[in-house]
């Protein structure tokens, strides 16, 4: 795509992906531009890479950050970027090719026609998807579910999806959760908190093999401990919540932020 959108913008943080980040930013960015890359401390060499893909591209731009900060982190800080230059939406995708590229201009007008929402992505898992992954997201989808009043979350963990920019990026700078591999969920029940309707739109993801090129950095024990914590809290979180969760979903009425 050679005309660029002046409201929104892909943005694809990145740590140490391997080389299917350079096939994750090609397939984006003939879907869309602008295209942002935030590596996030990357040290495998793709840094160096992208940035030389982004001296032959106007529509590709590469922010490096100096050290591993985590998803979360690398979403902030495009999230500022797009503030600072207007942007009022972002489309999240991983870097690994796992998310679908092609279907970036449907989610992109789709909010266009609903800036008030978010629009997640809801997986159609095929058969490389890990059976212990896709049965263990029923359970984080559920207690995002329940700490929403069942807003209409379609799946709390996948992260191919559009955000209003200034409802985000207000709820991350207000505290310091987030930062990590819990951002994807805790995102959608804040914002749901905060008054943004989900819009579910399907999605196929597709899991690759280490023979080709698939990167994963989820470690089960310690990732778990961090949804298992995030959820803890997002609980207190509801429980103060409760009275105005309820009154909004008996009156479809009121933000509870």
């Amino acid at each position: 795509m050679s005309i660029p959108s002046t409201t929104h913008v892909v943005l694809i943080p990145s740590y140490n992906p391997g080389a299917k980040v350079f096939d994750t930013v090609r397939a984006a960015r003939a879907q869309w531009n602008p295209v942002w890359v935030i590596v996030d401390g990357s040290t495998d060499g793709t840094a160096q890479a992208l940035q030389q893909m982004a001296a032959a591209d106007d529509g590709l731009q590469v922010f490096v950050l100096p050290e591993n900060r985590g998803k979360g982190a690398a979403v902030l800080h495009g999230l500022d970027q797009a503030t600072r230059l207007g942007f009022s939406h972002v489309l999240c995708m991983d870097s690994d090719g796992q998310h679908p590229a092609q279907l970036i201009p449907e989610f992109m007008a789709r909010s266009q026609q609903q800036p008030e929402a978010m629009v997640l992505g809801l997986p159609v898992f095929d058969a490389s998807a890990p059976s212990l992954r896709v049965k263990g997201r029923k359970i984080s989808n559920w207690w995002a579910n329940l700490e929403t009043l069942w807003a209409g979350i379609g799946d709390s963990l996948f992260g191919f999806r559009v955000y209003p920019v200034a409802p985000l990026r207000h709820i991350m700078q207000r505290q310091r959760w987030m930062r990590r591999f819990d951002f994807d969920p805790e995102a959608v029940v804040r914002l749901c908190w905060y008054g943004v309707p989900p819009v579910n739109l399907p999605s196929p993801v597709k899991y690759f093999q280490a023979g080709e090129g698939g990167v994963s950095h989820f470690n089960y024990w310690r990732d778990n401990r961090l949804l298992t914590w995030m959820h803890t809290r997002l609980m207190f979180g509801f429980a103060l919540r409760l009275p105005l969760l309820l009154w909004r979903r008996l009156t479809g009425k009121g933000v509870a932020r």
